[in-house]
């Protein structure tokens, strides 16, 4: 309790605070309306809006040359926001959503990306770590420490980036070494989490033309909500991350880095929720989960360890650069998934103190990859991009559930899944500059990937509660054509418009965690992606406000969807014949005054199934309406027009950064951001009263002192500081499991207050 009150008093503290800040942020702005403009060449860089480098097109280029929607994240930004893992990234980047679910992160940009119910789904939106692709959610889960940058680019990328980016593609740059000493040592306690996080970096030279850069991150946690059956706070989190870079350049023409980096982040405990089928739900602090049934105890868990190596060399030849990026990804995991078992009414256990339902999806994966690519020399009236792409990769999914007292069912089954995977690909890109302020960019890649899939079920003991179908075995072999074309118009050296094509793909599967699953139903099709995208970006007021504008057309093929069947307790994967996002996208920065900076953006999204044949029934219809009383097996029932989970109609974030000298040594920060989203649906079913999520509104905000030379700083930082409870998915769980039917949420996290100091040197 006396935790809770101190917290809350903090809470209003740091809210008054902020908004004395704009208050205070207020006046300069007023008087720089009637003042004349700043001469930015006299009063230097810090009268300019710092500018971004990004590497989207393969090649360095600043940010608002780029004829792509993208969203980039400098590293100072990331640490002073405490953006720590792709769910935080969510908030700063419109039209763009990520599914919490434990160790796979799921992301969905413009509405579309894969669920998380199909655990060995290939995702529509790859991560790529430092040039490394990864296809799935837990490869790159919690790199987000010493970077450089983040970039996220909405929209197929499939000329450059290649498979699987049908949707977008998330690029995570590294800091890299320094060729003079400096280090940093960040310390924060969180009064939330009733625990504390320590990160630090030292980068520096060992020799002419060798440098090295350590860097490491290190949190015990506790979790946001109280499990009444344990005692404890749920999630808690143990993670430690390491890196480590060396980066040789002998000479002008040569500059080779190799990284190795280890993770492992480790959640004890969930955030299920349970809630009612028939009122809206009234989300509270407290669960009620015991360990999971087993042969032993097991403890509700969700961790994943990581490792992966990069070497990355840039040789010049001539006037170009060969560019090679050799890759090595792995990880394993250990999951299991309890839910919470209170009623909805939050009194008792729903089945029963002693009835309980849990499933485990431990993971191992291996993945190789080589990356060749040479690039022209930039500036003349033809440049270009072309290269060749190879991974191979073997994974592998055990299942385990556990049911105890489920009518009369009582014991433990299991599936196995395993999955050998092979991919090529050659690609190319090339610019025309048809004249100074006029381009054209067309690119290419030709994709082929086979895999091979293997899966078995069991009763390992007790008496059968799910379904065991015969052991199933598929392979598959395709190939694709990823073309993309682009349209160039500079009408200043500020202003520059863009009209963009290009085409998506991301490869087949196989269903990884079905019960009873068929060999008609075991492998699914690849899907396609086109988008067709008109753009502007400006930076206005000499370089003192961008504004960047885009309107898109996006259109899926075969749209592989996966989603639970409480009834048949177990998931599907199938393809939706088409469906489609149109919207349009708005950022906007300003720097109002000398140390005044405002930040806007906006998104609107319409996304929804043009064609789905087939499509099981959603809640509120009965099997009657479906045509069927078999709703796997439904022909005719289509539901065209039905929105896409996760794609509210409005999302986006308006704040602002202040920072002022108060002496000569002494420098105060403000900073704050309101993000939000509309009204979205979180729910396979579509159900408007316990599947969809409601709009919301988030404030996040800093206040720091610190020296004026950057060298210190203690801050305090605040994260969903109105404390808004919101679900990130639901399910509908029948009686059949918990004795009383319910909803069960996944929950996004409730209010962070934490005060740290930096240190630099």
């Amino acid at each position: 309790m006396r935790t809770q009150i101190e917290s809350n008093i903090c809470t209003r503290v740091l809210a008054g605070l902020f908004a004395a800040g704009i208050v205070f942020a207020a006046a300069p702005a007023a008087a720089q309306d009637a003042a004349p403009a700043p001469d930015t060449a006299a009063e230097g860089h810090q009268d300019r809006l710092n500018e971004i480098v990004v590497t989207a097109t393969k090649r360095e280029q600043k940010l608002q040359d780029v004829p792509v929607s993208i969203a980039a994240i400098g590293g100072d930004d990331l640490q002073e926001r405490q953006i720590n893992d792709l769910r935080n990234l969510q908030a700063y980047v419109p039209n763009m959503a990520i599914l919490n679910s434990g160790v796979n992160p799921v992301v969905y940009i413009r509405g579309f990306g894969s669920g998380p119910n199909n655990v060995a789904f290939d995702q529509e939106v790859s991560v790529y770590l430092d040039g490394i692709y990864g296809g799935r959610g837990a490869q790159f889960s919690a790199p987000f420490f010493d970077l450089e940058r983040v970039e996220v680019l909405r929209g197929p990328q499939g000329a450059l980036f290649g498979r699987n980016t049908a949707a977008g593609a998330i690029s995570i740059i590294s800091a890299r070494p320094t060729k003079t000493f400096q280090g940093m040592l960040s310390a924060a306690y969180n009064f939330d989490r009733d625990g504390y996080e320590a990160t630090g970096y030292v980068s520096g030279p060992l020799s002419d033309t060798l440098t090295a850069r350590i860097a490491g991150k290190f949190v015990r946690q506790q979790g946001w909500l109280r499990n009444v059956a344990t005692g404890k706070d749920d999630p808690r989190l143990d993670q430690e991350l390491v890196r480590g870079i060396l980066r040789w350049q002998p000479s002008a023409d040569v500059d080779i880095s190799l990284k190795g980096e280890y993770g492992r982040h480790q959640y004890w405990g969930g955030v299920s929720h349970s809630g009612s089928l028939t009122e809206p739900a009234n989300f509270t602090d407290t669960r009620y989960v015991s360990n999971p049934y087993g042969a032993a105890p097991i403890p509700e868990q969700s961790g994943i360890k990581t490792g992966n190596v990069v070497l990355t060399a840039n040789i010049a030849i001539g006037d170009h650069t060969l560019t090679s990026i050799s890759g090595w990804s792995h990880f394993t995991t250990t999951r299991l998934s309890a839910y919470d078992e209170f009623s909805p009414d939050r009194t008792v256990p729903a089945g029963g103190a002693n009835a309980r339902y849990s499933n485990g999806f431990p993971e191992a994966f291996d993945q190789y990859s080589q990356e060749i690519r040479l690039a022209s020399p930039t500036g003349g009236t033809f440049e270009y991009v072309v290269g060749g792409y190879f991974d191979t990769s073997d994974y592998h999914l055990h299942q385990d559930t556990y049911y105890q007292n489920i009518g009369a069912f009582t014991g433990h089954q299991s599936t196995d899944f395993d999955q050998a995977s092979w991919s090529y690909s050659f690609f190319g890109q090339g610019t025309l500059r048809f004249a100074d302020a006029f381009r054209a960019i067309a690119g290419l890649r030709y994709s082929d990937t086979v895999k091979h899939g293997d899966f078995t079920s069991r009763t390992v003991s007790g008496v059968q509660f799910n379904a065991i179908g015969a052991p199933q075995s598929g392979r598959l072999k395709e190939h694709y054509w990823d073309p993309s074309a682009t349209l160039q118009f500079d009408a200043s050296k500020d202003i520059m418009f863009y009209l963009t094509y290009g085409r998506g793909s991301k490869s087949g599967g196989f269903v990884s965690n079905t019960y009873g699953v068929t060999a008609a139903g075991f492998q699914f099709k690849p899907e396609r992606s086109t988008n067709y995208e008109a753009g502007m970006k400006a930076t206005l007021a000499d370089g003192r406000a961008t504004l960047n504008v885009s309107v898109f057309k996006t259109k899926f093929e075969d749209l592989q969807q996966s989603a639970y069947d409480p009834d048949r307790r177990t998931f599907f994967t199938r393809n939706a014949a088409s469906a489609s996002s149109t919207g349009v996208e708005a950022e906007a920065q300003v720097l109002v005054a000398k140390g005044l900076q405002l930040n806007a953006s906006l998104a609107y999204l319409d996304a929804k199934f043009d064609d789905y044949p087939g499509a099981p029934c959603l809640s509120l219809e009965t099997l009657a309406q479906c045509n069927s009383a078999d709703p796997v097996s439904i022909a005719a029932h289509n539901i065209k027009g039905t929105p896409l989970q996760f794609a509210p109609k409005w999302s986006g974030n308006v704040g602002f950064r202040y920072d002022q000298d108060l002496t000569d040594d002494l420098k105060l920060l403000f900073s704050a951001n309101t993000l939000f989203r509309s009204d979205y649906f979180i729910a396979d079913g579509y159900n408007p009263i316990w599947g969809l999520q409601k709009g919301w509104a988030k404030i996040d905000g800093r206040i720091q002192i610190g020296g004026v030379d950057d060298k210190w700083n203690v801050a305090l930082v605040g994260r969903n500081l109105t404390n808004k409870k919101t679900a990130g998915a639901a399910i509908r769980f029948p009686a059949s499991i918990t004795g009383v039917a319910r909803a069960i949420y996944t929950m996004d996290e409730y209010r962070s207050l934490a005060v740290e100091g930096t240190i630099r040197f």
